[in-house]
């Protein structure tokens, strides 16, 4: 008798902002944001690396349900939300119309 493979849940994509960058192959966001806003700011103060490594952590894989979404994405409209008291439907607005939100 064979023992058939689970199948697991999508592992969500996750490039860490400390990723070294080759001349050429920057994001749009990067040549056309002002460095000085207030989410870019906000954005290089916060350590994905380490709140993402523990979300995933605490989250694990149970190999059902939806592709997972990328911790940064999740925690970032989070912040927005809570940092502007906005309600769900206001948060997917306001980061889908402003890029340095999605940024």
């Amino acid at each position: 008798m064979k023992i058939g493979r689970k199948s697991r849940a999508f592992n969500p994509g996750y490039e860490s902002p400390h990723q070294l960058e080759l001349e050429g192959f920057e994001s749009p966001f990067s040549k056309t944001l002002n460095p000085s806003n207030r989410w870019v700011v906000l954005a290089k103060l916060i350590p994905w690396d380490e709140i993402c490594s523990q979300c995933r952590r605490q989250l694990g894989n149970s190999g059902a349900g939806r592709k997972a979404l990328n911790p940064r994405i999740v925690i970032g409209s989070l912040i927005i939300k809570y940092m502007l008291n906005l309600d769900d439907r206001e948060t997917v607005s306001q980061i889908s119309e402003n890029m340095y939100m999605q940024y």
